[in-house]
């Protein structure tokens, strides 16, 4: 039930990148999918992301998060087709609402409340990536030679959730075979049953807990310098991911300081192409964006390739 939120290493070649490098990465599209409100560029952002997750076999887990987005999403645009009044071209014209006013459906708040939409689709696809592409325990341990007992906080809440998901469904399991029926009886009795559960998970999470205590003491966890077992080494691959990254971030940077990748929704919808410069700071950053994509493609079907990165 919870498989696809978890991380599985598959040997793909995106899964290998050094933790920094995967994270820059990672950062390099959540930044500039919050920063770009062009719809054309959130839709070419959006290709190099679908590109990513296919790149670690991940379009059918994506496929959840799509679910889970629209279910956020198709509310949004109805709150906000119906709410905002700034639009000048108006499709419909509604009753009068106290307090709101008129209710009032304009062109621009359809494109704006598109344009959202894209962009948390964007959002929770760079979560989706993430999920599939960096190992937690490497991603955490990264972080913990600066912050070792955060670290640690973040690492045990990552695991929290899932772990007490598939407690949760054994201790149902169990139940089901004792001859508990969790679809029949009232609400009361449903509940009843299901308060249950809840407390067996709670004993069985205060019991996880001291297990952990014990084995964190028994490891000697804050009695000395941190060791490690395993080091991550920066290869040719992760420089040139860090690189691209940081050249496709610093030109929409620079093209969102000269008003390429911005747009106007209000009072009248503008134009997604304004100049040819445009169109070319956005190939650029979708270039340079690909860039692990494309190494990822050449490692697979290269050897040559694969061995010097």
């Amino acid at each position: 039930m919870t498989d696809w939120l978890m991380y599985k290493e598959k040997g793909l070649f995106l899964q290998s990148f050094h933790p920094a490098a995967s994270l820059f990465y990672l950062g390099t599209l959540f930044v500039l999918a919050l920063c770009f409100n062009n719809p054309l560029y959130q839709v070419g952002l959006l290709l190099v992301l679908l590109l990513a997750i296919w790149s670690v076999d991940g379009l059918m887990v994506w496929e959840k998060y799509l679910k889970l987005s629209l279910f956020i999403a198709i509310p949004i645009v109805l709150i906000n087709s119906l709410m905002g009044q700034n639009g000048k071209t108006i499709i419909w014209l509604g009753p009068q609402v106290p307090v709101v006013g008129q209710l009032t459906i304009s062109m621009e708040a359809i494109y704006y409340s598109a344009s959202m939409c894209i962009r948390l689709i964007e959002i929770i696809s760079v979560f989706c990536l993430f999920n599939r592409m960096v190992h937690p325990d490497k991603a955490v341990s990264f972080f913990a030679r600066f912050t070792g007992k955060t670290a640690l906080v973040i690492n045990m809440s990552m695991r929290l959730f899932p772990i007490m998901v598939r407690e949760f469904e054994r201790i149902k399991t169990v139940q089901r075979m004792r001859g508990v029926d969790f679809n029949k009886g009232t609400f009361l009795e449903r509940m009843k049953n299901y308060s249950s559960v809840v407390s067996i998970l709670l004993l069985s999470s205060l019991e996880n807990s001291l297990e952990m205590a014990e084995s964190m003491q028994a490891r000697g966890f804050g009695s000395g310098p941190r060791s490690s077992y395993a080091r991550n080494l920066l290869r040719p691959r992760d420089f040139i991911c860090i690189f691209s990254c940081g050249l496709g971030l610093g030109i929409g940077l620079w093209g969102l300081a000269h008003d390429y990748g911005t747009y106007t929704f209000y009072p009248l919808i503008g134009y997604l192409i304004s100049s040819n410069a445009s169109m070319v700071v956005l190939l650029l950053v979708l270039l340079c964006l690909s860039m692990p994509v494309m190494l990822s493609w050449g490692g697979q079907h290269c050897l040559f390739i694969k061995s010097k990165i």
